[in-house]
């Protein structure tokens, strides 16, 4: 399923993911720290939400509650917890 999440607190406008079951791929930025966000969507690009929700859950970036890692695990959650609606992908 191909998830769309509108991050709040952070530089990054958009995060989009795919989940097969509990596990993510594909993951997308639009916007915030660019070459670090490709190494994060990178490292967890096959993990399960709960292995990315103990890595990057509660990490927080200069003064503010949340990172742009933090929302990624907030979106997983939403999407695992059915608050955030996806669509179907179609695997070639």
């Amino acid at each position: 399923m191909k998830y769309t999440y509108k991050p709040q607190g952070v530089c990054s406008s958009l995060i989009e993911f795919e989940l097969d079951g509990n596990v993510i791929h594909n993951i997308q930025y639009k916007g915030g720290c660019n070459g670090n966000l490709q190494a994060v969507s990178r490292l967890v690009d096959g993990m399960t939400v709960e292995e990315i929700t103990k890595v990057l859950g509660s990490i927080k970036c200069g003064g503010r509650p949340t990172s742009c890692s933090d929302q990624l695990v907030k979106a997983c959650e939403a999407a695992m917890n059915g608050t955030l609606i996806g669509e179907p992908t179609t695997r070639d």
